[in-house]
């Protein structure tokens, strides 16, 4: 049997400002992705995201992110490993609390952004990354890029991990994302980004942005639902995996 979880990146509207439509994405999905005050989001954002969360059974994890409200947490910031290793312990024990108030265990912890993109090249850094994690709790899975040195961290610290794949992104060769600046870097036609999505998670397959094929694993695909058209797309490929046989479950089951 085939099992894959679909994840997104939530509560990421700000003060007066919002972003996403998390109602709408909440019900088709198996786990979300919290942002905890850094790159986005606030304590009352955090609550109710968690709270709609819970009410949707959907899996809750931290997505923690540079101190970048400005930049949305997509500008590289110079930071030691220390600091990232700090910063990744704060932002979890923010969820932690309001997770812990629903009744909620977090169940990963997924980087956001330039703290994702580097740490998947930068194997102390990720190595900082998963030793917060463990540190703060051994149970929570590192979500990370397929093939990349999130993964490797996260074996060496004794963390479990997941592979992520993404529905709407172009690949490298090297099995990184397609800059967003570059060509290719997002895959905007429906049909082409759902057939993509079934190749990953039945055949481990993936083509990149030269045309290569390359392999890969798919333990959680994400996907983006910040208007009413994505949040159509994120039903329909939810849909699409169902019909093709692929069970949606939350990601401790998936590496169960």
């Amino acid at each position: 049997m085939y099992r894959v979880d679909l994840n997104a990146d939530l509560g990421e509207s700000f003060g007066a400002y919002t972003v996403g439509m998390d109602s709408e994405v909440l019900k088709h999905i198996s786990s979300a992705n919290i942002a905890c005050g850094f790159h986005a989001g606030d304590p009352m954002v955090m609550e109710k995201t968690v709270r709609l969360a819970a009410e949707n059974g959907v899996a809750v994890g931290a997505h923690p992110g540079y101190p970048d409200l400005m930049g949305f947490g997509r500008r590289t910031m110079a930071v030691s490993n220390d600091e990232a290793k700090a910063y990744v312990k704060y932002q979890l024990g923010a969820l932690m609390a309001f997770a812990r108030s629903h009744g909620l265990k977090l169940q990963h912890c997924k980087p956001h952004g330039a703290f994702y993109n580097n740490a998947a090249v930068n194997f102390d850094m990720s190595v900082a990354i998963c030793e917060a994690i463990y540190e703060v709790d051994p149970d929570i899975i590192m979500l990370g890029l397929a093939g990349s040195r999130h993964l490797e961290a996260a074996a060496k610290v004794g963390l479990k991990c997941a592979s992520e794949v993404f529905a709407d992104r172009g690949y490298m060769d090297d099995g990184t994302l397609v800059p967003r600046k570059q060509p290719g870097a997002m895959i905007h036609d429906e049909d082409v980004s759902i057939s993509r999505v079934i190749r990953m998670v039945r055949e481990g397959v993936v083509e990149t942005v030269t045309g290569k094929t390359i392999p890969i694993r798919a333990d959680s695909v994400c996907v983006h639902g910040d208007n009413p058209k994505a949040v159509e797309f994120v039903r329909k490929i939810r849909a699409a995996l169902e019909a093709e046989g692929v069970e949606i479950a939350p990601i401790a089951a998936v590496i169960a």
